[in-house]
């Protein structure tokens, strides 16, 4: 959607930003991920780990706000208009505690004390891989199941930082 389109035309397509939060935010993880690439010396290093730690920071305030955001908003009100989504806003909630949980670990790696353990940069990108993996899998269900059930909430709804915790950056 383009940034300069007004309220009423984004919350209309409300399921479309909530796609384009989600491709935003699988953007972030791929760049991030990349980032822990080897060098072309051939070793990762703590250097590498230092230099994304800001990056990794806000990612994570990112999908946090966003999935909060979804929680207190957005399904909040489907589950008041659409009674018959609440088991789907459940199972979704509950894969933002998941999530919630993996981005608290990988917070805690990237905000230890820096060292030279190649291991170090290894177990972030373990846990990167895992979220990457799990976040492809949550949104294309969430996206599914209530792209359509967004959309038809139209203006009565609220702006679309309220219900989906973000918005996309306005490049996007």
């Amino acid at each position: 959607m383009h940034p300069d389109s007004t309220s009423a035309d984004r919350l209309t397509a409300l399921g479309h930003q909530l796609v384009e939060i989600h491709l935003w935010l699988l953007d972030e993880l791929d760049q991030l991920r990349a980032g822990l690439a080897a060098g072309p010396d051939g070793s990762p290093g703590a250097e590498r780990l230092r230099g994304l730690r800001t990056h990794c920071l806000s990612f994570c305030s990112a999908l946090t706000r966003h999935h909060t955001g979804e929680d207190a908003g957005a399904f909040r009100v489907l589950a008041d208009e659409a009674p018959e989504l609440r088991p789907v806003l459940d199972k979704l909630s509950r894969d933002h505690r998941m999530v919630d949980w993996i981005v608290r670990r990988i917070e805690a790696l990237v905000t230890a004390p820096p060292t030279d353990d190649p291991a170090a940069v290894d177990r972030v990108r373990v846990e990167l891989e895992g979220l990457s993996a799990i976040l492809a899998s949550h949104f294309r269900y969430e996206e599914r199941t209530l792209t359509a059930a967004l959309d038809a909430l139209g203006q009565r709804a609220g702006d679309t930082t309220a219900l989906l915790g973000v918005t996309p950056p306005p490049d996007w």
